[in-house]
């Protein structure tokens, strides 16, 4: 990993001062060695400190970290035997949203997931993560393929929003949005939603209206990004600190309030620091989640999600 964070300043530091010493050649290398020691222990009581007390606008950073685990990631880590499923059967193919057959620790079911992009190549070609209504229309579908066969589905919820672009708004963003959201909350079968970076506005809903909502325990998810609402309220950007505490953003604010269910442990320093991790623990949460909700009717999962978002909020 070797990219930090503004508010990571002296942890970097002190890997810049390992990383001098790897690269010196001393008369006593026991004493070089004891150095590093000493110093890499420092770093990672600093670095455990940090992330003990980040504040809602700093996990906002480390949600949006360019290094941070995405959808092919998880695929890749958590899944075995995926078979992607293209297009919405009525105008294309969306980039941004991916899904598709898999299994998770043998069981299989319906993965589907926003994709941001690693460089610039495949942000442009994934669009940032931002689905247009094809994208949420091939959503609609995959939900439908996974009631038929009776399989769960699973969504990985990493998104800054749905594209906001005049195309998109052409061909009936908001009315896509709607039916996803729809969707998901009269499917016959379970559903888990996983909040793995980025949950933005109705973009997120879209595929996060299940049953259960996991929440990495650095992830983010709200109406809007910190930025837009610093804008509209205060008429700058620069306020996105500001904001992001108003706005309880965080899943330690968002369990309190009953929008998620379960906060699931990232590495120390963050999911960016050791993908493998995070997807183990991601995928042990999911799978215990699973246990519990097969064993219900389609009836007693649709309550399950009516009751669920009836008392949002009224534990406060």
């Amino acid at each position: 990993m070797t990219s930090f964070l503004e508010f990571e300043k002296s942890v970097a530091a002190l890997h810049a001062r390992i990383a001098q010493l790897q690269d010196t050649t001393t008369d006593d290398p026991l004493d070089s060695l004891a150095d590093i020691e000493k110093l890499q222990t420092k770093a990672d009581r600093l670095l455990r400190l940090i992330y003990a007390n980040l504040t809602p606008w700093q996990k906002t950073q480390v949600a949006r970290h360019p290094e941070r685990p995405h959808f092919r990631d998880y695929i890749d880590l958590m899944f075995t035997d995926f078979m992607p499923l293209s297009g919405d059967r009525a105008f294309a193919d969306d980039a941004a949203i991916i899904g598709g057959f898999a299994k998770l620790n043998g069981l299989k079911v319906m993965v589907i997931g926003h994709e941001k992009g690693r460089d610039t190549q495949s942000r442009l070609k994934h669009n940032f993560g931002m689905g247009r209504p094809e994208g949420y229309r091939k959503a609609i579908r995959l939900m439908d393929l996974a009631e038929r066969f009776g399989l769960p589905v699973v969504t990985l919820v990493d998104t800054s929003g749905a594209f906001p672009g005049i195309d998109a708004e052409e061909r009936g963003q908001a009315e896509a949005i709607a039916r996803a959201t729809e969707r998901c909350l009269t499917l016959n079968v379970p559903m888990i939603a996983c909040i793995v970076g980025e949950g933005g506005s109705g973009g997120a809903v879209a595929l996060a209206s299940a049953e259960r909502v996991l929440m990495l325990e650095h992830a983010v998810y709200s109406v809007i990004s910190p930025e837009g609402c610093a804008s509209i309220l205060w008429r700058t950007a620069e306020k996105a600190d500001e904001a992001a505490e108003a706005m309880r953003i965080t899943a330690q604010h968002l369990i309190q309030l009953g929008v998620i269910d379960r906060i699931v442990k990232e590495p120390k320093g963050g999911a960016h620091r050791d993908p493998a991790m995070t997807c183990a623990e991601l995928s042990q949460a999911v799978s215990e989640e699973l246990d519990v909700l097969l064993a219900l009717t389609p009836a007693e999962l649709q309550e399950k999600r009516y009751q669920k978002y009836l008392t949002i909020g009224q534990s406060l």
